[in-house]
């Protein structure tokens, strides 16, 4: 097993209209809210493992729309990742009706080495619909939600393993039934981690390629920088998790069913893309030219992109900044037009 002793701070006593989301975002560190959730009706049917009850709840505000599930052998001992030549994925995917996904867990929670089930990432309010009004939702009593309104995801399964990845949004991750084990690591371990291909993945973002059941040093050495840096959250049902956008996370299943619901947001206006894309045409563009030329390339990034965003364009008239001035909707969608336009050349 990785060797990580750093605990993440739990935080208890918070009530569940009292979230500290000013304090959240400006440590911009992952924190554990103890039972903030603990009262939702979900969360009580699924208490001490009852997995038939809290999939009874589920089926109450299924209306029919399939889902995508992945399935795994016994052999992937529930770690979602690829196979052995790294030539496809060690599972399948396939859309299926909810109640018989919950079917099929069902019949092998008992089952010492079970097939790995798994559904990930599913919009809760397309899928569920009246889940959250049904008193299964957080607070979310802040005014960067109005701005910036979360997706809310439920993610279902027996004992999975959801391998060390990052996402582009900030988290609030809420164990609703089952046991949760996230191990987290901060943005600028990334060479630390291994990161494996850009494609394709198993969900969607980039994987680690360490097996943090049996860590291989030989072929990872720096991982052991990487444990050094890193930080475990240990959830039961109700517990809350919070860390930023860009955290990797290794996330674990404990239980034989377990039930996660979470919420991503971004901070940025809607108009701006994607920071992925421009690491992609960076890759295109940058990465294979002399190191010199890169050196002065950094440069030039660090001053117009890294550095204050009013640095490059404080010098010029107002009117004469053009893409160097504040972006909004109609200077972004002339920028981005810009762009496609020498891309397509």
């Amino acid at each position: 097993m990785a060797e990580i002793t750093r605990r993440t701070e739990v935080v208890t006593g918070i009530a569940p209209d009292a979230i500290a989301f000013d304090e959240l975002m400006a440590a911009q560190k992952p924190v554990i809210l103890k039972g903030v959730a603990r009262d939702w009706p979900l969360v009580r049917e699924g208490l001490n493992n009852a997995a038939a009850a809290a999939m009874d709840h589920l089926r109450r505000f299924y209306q029919g729309r399939p889902v995508t599930a992945y399935t795994g052998a016994p052999e992937i001992g529930g770690r979602f990742f690829y196979r052995d030549d790294m030539a496809g994925l060690n599972f399948t995917a396939a859309r299926i009706d909810l109640s018989a996904f919950l079917e099929e867990v069902a019949a092998h929670l008992d089952d010492p080495a079970p097939p790995s089930f798994y559904i990930g990432s599913t919009d809760l309010s397309l899928y569920l619909p009246g889940l959250r009004e049904a008193g299964n939702d957080l607070n979310l009593n802040h005014p960067m939600f109005v701005a910036n309104p979360p997706l809310a995801s439920i993610w279902i399964g027996n004992r999975t393993t959801a391998t060390c990845h990052f996402d582009m949004s900030h988290n609030i991750a809420v164990c609703v039934a089952g046991q949760r084990r996230f191990t987290l690591f901060p943005p600028d371990q990334v060479a630390n981690l291994y990161p494996g291909p850009l494609e394709p993945t198993p969900g969607g973002q980039v994987v680690s390629l360490v097996d943090f059941r049996a860590p291989d040093y030989e072929r990872f050495p720096r991982f052991r920088d990487a444990e050094a840096a890193g930080q475990v959250a240990e959830m039961e049902p109700g517990d809350v998790l919070f860390y930023p956008a860009l955290w990797w996370h290794h996330v674990e299943a404990l239980a034989p069913f377990n039930i996660l619901v979470n919420y991503w947001w971004n901070t940025s206006p809607a108009f701006m893309d994607t920071p992925m894309n421009t690491l992609l045409h960076g890759l295109l563009s940058l990465r294979d030219r002399p190191q010199p030329e890169k050196d002065a390339w950094k440069a030039l990034f660090d001053y117009y992109i890294f550095g204050p965003a009013e640095q490059a364009g404080a010098h010029i008239p107002e009117a004469a900044r053009g893409a160097l001035g504040t972006l909004n909707d109609m200077t972004a969608r002339r920028l981005r037009a810009q762009l496609l336009q020498k891309l397509n050349r």
